[in-house]
């Protein structure tokens, strides 16, 4: 192991954190007084003057951050002690509206009142983890700083509850280890005259415990459970706690003493694991009129590979749950959809990951890989309503061009109409990159719409399905898989699949070709004929180039969803490669309605190298149809 050491004098690069609280807040303030009251908060105002005017040094660079219903950095690093003050002096009991602890007490202390109390004890426990995950917070955002840094986190007293808030305790203390970080806690409240009948914010108390003891001891140990967790941050992190006191300012002065002048020791650890793993250290030296402080170890580095299964898991979860999407893999994504009955919609979702994105691992005669993928719709509201998680993996011959071809994963989701919000994540298993790909989905009502019509879907691709399966995407047993970029070659075939619904009936004598007379040209017999017609045109520019012969339909041919479905191959060897317009024609002749759906098609030279995308199933390889005319099915 080898190991050296430098003496550094260091700036202090500190943060001052106090809290806001409205007159309403001090009104409720129970036993356990977990927030700093209106009158407590002159005490560190006046302590944090005295530093800025008389204690603070040119080298000393210092930040304030406040928790209020939100954290809020009230002034970044200066050394502009005019700065400081003004942040200083905005602090007040009188503006603001902070978060009180609820009614509910840990102690036994019991008000002399009959009344209904709510247990709130959720609640306190809320409010304990966000004071926690806001020191985690600032700690994070301070680890991109180099030297050591102080943190003088002023607080009427932290309350835990059991192991309710141990994570939350552990993450900051985590993240504050991890950023060099030493916190310095300090009771607002001061020095207190803890009396065993309480104070004015309680009522008077029922039974004997104010005459034998108990409720004495009850007081003294609601004061030291708001303590504890303060000194517990101070003690792991290096730093050091002040309780008890109304002068503060040794509290400044310990922070200047503790980063004026200290050494760094560095080593290089033999053990090359990169687990993430705490590791202790021991320093000892052979002076004995010198006293050690340090923190007695590290984290080791981690990576992908050495993550447990629950901590991939969470790492999914969380990207999932944030508002900055992952980049590391491209991720691309289309969602189509296909009515089930008048409210409700399938809507298909595909996913593409090109694979050059996708490490290979050889083994045996196949490449592997494994990708994780876990997707999510949420309502406008933001509720959850449907998930999507699937493990999913790759082998794919070495003689294949891995780097060449795209993976493709497909899934879907029954949704009642309305607009949602899509987002997936992708991981590659290898490294752990990621990628993220959210959009909005409209699903539409159109139950008032005079000509009911789904997506159009777009393929080159046909798998195997099982032939009874009520996916709108199967057929024949084949299921198609979308194209989603629209780019064929001329040596494949371009199939079609959309659907209309409802379509209106016709009487039997316009069915016949007669003049109706009197009667209706429509009926309301659902066993009456429809009359259908639909071709689809290929528009290069303003000039048509090719254009499928026109399929009529005279019946439903599912009739589980009172809809017909059109099926359409069109091979592309004819058609000359460029940029087409594609014009899906449609008409219900018996309803008098018609639509004219467009979509980019771009075809490109068969001798130009765009293999298509690889299912992300476990299917069999996909076969080419023999070319077929375009048709109803």
């Amino acid at each position: 192991m080898k190991e050296w050491k430098t003496c550094q004098l260091r700036k202090i690069q500190g943060a001052i954190t106090a809290r806001k609280r409205s007159p309403a807040s001090a009104a409720r303030e129970t036993a356990a007084d977990l927030f700093v009251p209106p009158s407590s908060i002159q005490i560190p105002q006046e302590a944090a003057r005295n530093y800025v005017n008389h204690q603070m040094q040119p080298a000393d660079v210092v930040a304030a951050v406040s928790l209020d219903t939100s954290l809020s950095l009230d002034q970044d690093f200066t050394q502009n002690k005019q700065l400081l003050l003004n942040a200083i002096n905005a602090y007040s009991g009188e503006q603001g509206q902070g978060f009180q602890a609820g009614a509910t007490s840990t102690t036994n202390q019991v008000e002399d009142t009959t009344s209904f109390t709510a247990d709130e004890s959720e609640y306190n426990d809320l409010n304990t983890d966000r004071e926690l995950f806001a020191i985690a917070s600032i700690s994070k955002s301070l680890s991109y700083i180099t030297e050591k840094k102080s943190l003088l986190y002023f607080s009427g007293g932290i309350q835990r509850d059991g192991i309710e808030n141990q994570a939350s305790l552990r993450s900051a203390i985590n993240a504050a280890v991890r950023a060099n970080l030493s916190i310095y806690s300090v009771d607002s409240r001061g020095l207190q005259a803890i009396s065993p009948l309480g104070d004015a914010t309680t009522g008077s108390l029922r039974g004997a415990n104010s005459y034998n003891g108990a409720a004495l001891q009850n007081n003294f140990d609601a004061n030291f459970n708001t303590q504890e967790v303060m000194a517990t941050l101070s003690s792991d992190t290096g730093g050091k706690a002040f309780f008890d006191s109304n002068d503060f300012s040794p509290a400044f002065e310990r922070i200047q003493r503790d980063t004026s002048a200290y050494y760094v020791i560095g080593f290089r650890s033999s053990d090359t694991r990169r687990d993430g793993r705490y590791r202790r250290l021991s320093i000892k030296i052979n002076r004995s009129d010198v006293k050690l402080e340090y923190r007695p170890g590290y984290y080791a580095p981690a990576d992908y590979q050495h993550s447990t299964k629950e901590d991939r898991e969470r790492q999914l979860e969380d990207e999932l749950a944030s508002d900055l999407p992952a980049t590391d893999v491209a991720v691309y994504l289309e969602a189509l959809y296909f009515r089930t009955d008048d409210t409700h919609y399938f809507v298909p979702v595909s996913l593409v990951v090109p694979g050059s994105q996708i490490p290979f691992v050889k083994g045996g005669d196949r490449d592997k890989a494994t990708l994780d993928i876990i997707g999510e719709v949420k309502d406008p509201a933001g509720h959850v309503i449907a998930q999507a998680r699937e493990t999913v993996k790759l082998s794919i011959d070495q003689a294949q061009q891995v780097r060449q071809k795209n993976v493709q994963y497909s899934t879907g989701f029954n949704l009642p109409i309305g607009k949602y919000h899509l987002k997936f994540v992708v991981r590659e298993n290898e490294t752990g990159r990621m990628g993220s790909f959210e959009t909005d989905v409209n699903v539409p009502d159109q139950r008032k719409v005079p000509l009911k019509m789904s997506s159009v879907l777009l393929a080159n691709q046909r798998i195997p399905a099982p032939k009874k399966s009520d996916n709108p995407l199967v057929r024949d047993g084949q299921e198609l898989v979308p194209n989603l970029p629209h780019v064929f070659r001329q040596d494949q075939h371009l199939y079609f699949l959309y659907e209309v619904y409802a379509p209106s009936h016709a009487s039997p004598a316009a069915a016949a070709g007669q003049d109706p007379g009197k009667e209706a040209k429509t009926a309301k017999n659902p066993n009456a004929p429809v009359r259908v017609l639909t071709s689809i045109e290929f528009l290069n520019g303003s000039t048509k180039a090719f254009e499928t012969p026109v399929v009529e339909a005279s019946s439903l041919n599912v009739p589980a969803r009172d809809a017909v479905a059109f099926q359409f191959d069109v091979p592309l060897a004819s058609l000359k490669p460029g940029l087409y317009t594609c014009q899906v024609n449609v008409i219900d002749d018996a309803g008098g309605s018609f639509t004219f759906p467009r979509t980019a098609v771009l075809i490109r030279d068969a001798t130009q190298a765009t293999p298509p995308a690889a299912p992300a199933t476990p299917a069999p390889t996909t076969a080419t149809p023999p070319p077929a005319p375009a048709r109803q099915q």
